[in-house]
């Protein structure tokens, strides 16, 4: 199958059994209740995978989540071996991504550029 081997599927379990694991079974504050898990790389030997987490949070509250996630790590590869059958756990390192408030800051902008358009329309 071309284009979506191995490596993309276990990466594409992970995702799911990070989500899961997130959302049920970690109980810390300083992880909003509204948060995306937007993609898992996975490394080709399955030893290390980076794990892209988004929120639309402040800068301090992405700060906050990212050592909440990072101190629990622990606990969340734990809690994945029991729920995703892979040979081992790979070595979890997270990232936030900023693409969706990246991407709803952009939306808002050509918004406001075709309210403009509007206008410049109604004026003449």
């Amino acid at each position: 199958m071309p284009g979506f081997d191995r490596v993309d599927r276990q990466a594409e379990e992970l995702r799911r059994g990070l989500d899961a694991i997130l959302r049920s079974e970690v109980k810390d504050p300083r992880i909003p209740e509204m948060f995306s898990i937007t993609n898992v790389e996975l490394t080709r030997d399955l030893k290390y995978a980076k794990v892209s987490v988004s929120a639309m949070v402040s800068e301090q509250e992405k700060k906050d989540m990212l050592k909440a996630l990072r101190s629990a790590t622990g606990f969340i590869r734990h809690a994945l071996g029991q729920r995703v059958i892979l040979r081992s756990i790979p070595e979890l390192s997270f990232v936030f991504d900023d693409s969706i408030a990246y991407s709803v800051h952009i939306s808002s902008l050509l918004r406001e550029i075709a309210g403009e358009d509007k206008k410049d329309g109604e004026d003449t």
